[in-house]
């Protein structure tokens, strides 16, 4: 994997391979998220490549981090040691729904969750209604809720709007990066900053 495109997408000389790079949230959206989760305990599922763990770690009181792949645990942990934040995270590798029986369920204040969605087949649809996203971002999304209200989901810029219409009330967020959605974010609870849309810009 190229490091100066790693360098250039997560701000650092961090592991990385493919897909990780592919799954990664660029820094400038990161960071921007992360404020959100300010002294604040996180959940956070999904671990890949930890680029998103650094910048939550970089704000929240500390963040539990869920990956089912090991591999992915291992890059993630080497990437917050990169960092410098590896003392405010713990990494889980486990299924994310078997976090009730674990003993820092009651530590949990907030949930980050940004299921793998990335396909490089050419006819692949998104959906958020029976997703198929990993793990399916409905069920992960309504498991989380039961856990914590506040929540932020990522989803693809590719889904239908109006999947969204049944969920309770959040503030739907569209992250922009060269005038071109990058990302949609839906935040629940106190994440929301708002009701209703806003937007963000790179």
């Amino acid at each position: 994997m190229n490091k100066q495109l790693i360098r250039d997408k997560f701000g650092n000389d961090y592991y990385a391979d493919e897909m990780t790079y592919k799954l990664g949230i660029d820094i400038r959206f990161t960071d921007h998220l992360a404020l959100r989760f300010k002294g604040l305990t996180v959940l956070e599922t999904c671990s890949g490549g930890g680029f998103s763990t650094i910048a939550l770690a970089g704000y929240a009181k500390h963040v539990y981090s869920f990956d089912i792949d090991k591999a992915r645990i291992n890059d993630a942990r080497k990437n917050a040691k990169i960092a410098g934040v590896a003392a405010n995270i713990t990494f889980i590798h486990d299924d994310i729904f078997n976090i009730t029986k674990t003993k820092i369920m009651p530590e949990i204040e907030t949930a980050f969750a940004d299921p793998d969605w990335a396909d490089t087949e050419s006819n692949h649809e998104y959906k958020y209604i029976d997703s198929n996203t990993k793990p399916p971002s409905d069920l992960l999304l309504k498991f989380l809720l039961k856990i914590t209200s506040n929540v932020t989901l990522i989803q693809p810029p590719y889904i239908r709007i109006n999947e969204f219409s049944r969920l309770p009330d959040y503030e739907f967020e569209c992250l922009y990066m060269n005038n071109t959605p990058a990302l949609y974010c839906l935040h629940f609870g106190e994440l929301a900053q708002r009701k209703g849309k806003s937007e963000y810009r790179v």
